[in-house]
């Protein structure tokens, strides 16, 4: 299978310096206070259900806003976008009725994002801009029941997920999108159905691109919701070969660091960190600002434990311009040579050897 073109622009960009992904798209289209109509837009005027919070949908309603957002952060020194997807697969999109339009949101949303990475690419042609198809982790969990009174229950099984994430990375690629990111990872087993999901669409296709995993450390106990360490983590997800495995979310810079230096530690590919702008205030707003936000991060760039860098829930174009700033004098994180050794997971990992 041939490797897609992304994958050699990608390493050289990553082997030269830090690079920046962007921030949080939900925290933008906020701003616009967009109402029931303005999601529907004309095409879903009539639709049968509500849609206002369906984000996703914005890429056909509201295509120049969502485009304005990734050039908002194209200019404030996004390497990588993300597409406006983290929700696009037919599972999440059943909330709306919407599950038949899961291809098309996809397509559209990969569209929208490369327009804006090839025009920023073109500007500049010594700084490529990537787009990474954003993956999310659907609403429902594999290997987690919702119902505690039955705890063998499952609302989703892996199946079902393996065949929605197919068809999103389908629409992703097909749409024109450089990388393909499983992100917010909160439960390995839908985050091995995203995997599995991605290997078949690229044998489909005969491409393959570069894949970014970035997992979800709830709280301060340091594991994902489904339990693991980051190292058990990093050891459930190694075979799918990823140009890069990371945290996003739920923490915000100050609190991630330990977990991330664990990846660092074991990981013998790329890291990111895309944390969000501190801890949600009593309103459910995120009050770090800019500079604390960068601040915050600096010290990963400088002690070499990053290779990626941007922003998740509450950061926007400002914070991403002061991070991009705090990093550039650092040199990207160097990738460790790690021992062979057996090396499993289960909610902890365990080295054989």
């Amino acid at each position: 299978m041939k490797k897609h073109p992304s994958h050699a622009a990608l390493k050289s960009a990553a082997d030269e310096r830090i690079l920046i992904i962007d921030g949080a798209m939900g925290t933008m289209i906020q701003r616009y206070k967009l109402d029931e109509d303005g999601y529907r837009g004309v095409r879903f005027k009539d639709w049968h259900r509500d849609v206002k919070g369906n984000n996703d949908l914005l890429v056909l309603t509201q295509p120049q806003i969502i485009g304005k957002i990734h050039e908002e952060y194209l200019e404030a020194g996004a390497d990588i976008l993300e597409t406006n997807t983290f929700n696009a697969q037919r599972i999440s999109m059943a909330d709306y009725g919407m599950e038949d339009l899961s291809y098309e949101i996809n397509v559209a949303a990969a569209k929208i994002a490369r327009a804006a990475a090839d025009k920023w690419t073109k500007q500049t042609p010594d700084k490529p801009r990537f787009v990474a198809g954003a993956v999310g982790p659907t609403n429902r969990t594999a290997s987690i029941s919702p119902d505690v009174n039955n705890p063998g229950f499952r609302n989703v099984d892996f199946d079902e997920l393996r065949e929605a994430y197919k068809e999103q990375v389908r629409g992703l690629m097909d749409g024109g999108a450089d990388i393909i990111l499983i992100e917010t990872i909160f439960d390995t087993l839908n985050a091995k159905a995203a995997g599995v999901a991605t290997l078949e669409v690229f044998e489909e296709k005969g491409v393959e691109l570069p894949i970014m995993i970035s997992g979800t450390i709830t709280d301060l106990s340091g594991r994902t919701l489904s339990g693991q360490t980051p190292e058990a983590f990093w050891y459930s997800m190694r075979h799918l070969r990823p140009f890069s495995i990371g945290l996003n979310c739920a923490l915000g810079a100050e609190l991630m660091r330990p977990y991330l230096a664990e990846l660092a530690a074991h990981a013998d590919a790329r890291v990111s960190a895309y944390p969000n702008a501190g801890l949600p205030n009593a309103m459910g707003e995120y009050d770090e600002t800019p500079h604390d936000m960068a601040c915050a991060m600096a010290p990963w760039a400088k002690d070499g434990i990053v290779n990626i860098v941007g922003g998740c829930c509450g950061s926007t174009p400002d914070h991403i311009r002061e991070v991009a700033e705090h990093v550039k004098a650092y040199k990207p994180r160097k990738l460790p040579n790690i021992e062979p050794k057996m090396r499993l997971s289960g909610l902890e990992p365990f080295v054989h050897g």
